[in-house]
This record gives C-alpha cells, structure tokens and sequence, in this order.
C-alpha cells in the first residue's frame, strides 16, 4: 500500500504528524504538499491526491484542513474515490471495512494528535470486508455517473 498525503496551509501540523506516522511504520507514501504555512487553497491539494489515488489502485490518500470538511467535499467530487472524515477510530475502521473508502479526511483544528495516532492505527489496519458491503460500495460508485 502506497500512502498520498495532502494539506493545506491549516492542516500542515496534521500531515506532518501523519507522514512520521507513516515513516516510522516504514509505510510508503508521497507527500503532495502544501510544504509551507503560506496560505492556499484545500481544492487543489485534494484534487493531487485524488487523481494520484484514482491512477494507482494499490494505494490510499490522507488529506488533512482546518476542519477537514472541505477537503471531504473536494476529494468526494473526483470518480473512484471515498474519502471519509473521521472524528475517531471507530470512523476510521469502519469507513475502511464497510464503505471501502480510499481516502482519510482529517481536521487539524478538530482532532488532537492523540486521537489521530489512533485514527491512523486503525485506517491502516482495517480492510474492506467485501460481502454484503460490496454491493452497498457499488451502489455508492453509481451515483458518480448521475
């Protein structure tokens, strides 16, 4: 598995924090940026991890904001992907295992580190159950094409 990070200028403390998550896990990721506190726009950051994640099946994106919530919004606009906002571990676990989702949103005003080392234990945990949830995760990807 293959990890692309992304922030903006308020979610850089965040992903800074996830990337050495990931480092000291000898996971492999590629940080897309921002690489500064310089403000700019979460759009364009969660568009760089999507089309990453989109074009490498093998792989999943961490985007992280302010809040979180527009980096959601952005990521859920491009095809194939789930992105899910989690809060806690139990989001985490259970977007992976029951929604397949690809993608974890995450709010550096809104989680402590603490609670989001736990939140990246369980992302990287969890893998989708399949079963009766694959038809659900289907049902999801259909309404790209509406």
């Amino acid at each position: 598995m293959k990890y692309f990070l992304g922030s903006d200028h308020a979610g850089l403390k965040l992903k800074e924090f996830a990337k050495n998550f990931l480092k000291a896990r000898n996971l492999e990721f590629e940080d897309l940026g921002a690489f500064n506190d310089k403000r700019v726009d979460y759009p364009d950051f969660a568009k760089k991890v999507c089309e990453k994640v989109s074009a490498n099946p093998n792989s999943e994106g961490i985007l992280s904001c302010a809040s979180g919530i527009g980096m959601s919004m952005s990521a859920n606009k491009f095809k194939n992907i789930r992105a899910a906002l989690c809060h806690n571990e139990y989001s985490a676990k259970m977007a992976k295992k029951h929604n397949n989702a690809n993608v974890l949103c995450l709010g550096e005003k809104v989680s402590g580190l603490g609670i989001v080392e736990d939140i990246l234990s369980s992302w990287c945990e969890a893998e989708f159950e399949k079963g009766r949830h694959s038809q659900r995760v289907d049902k999801i990807d259909s309404l790209q094409n509406l």
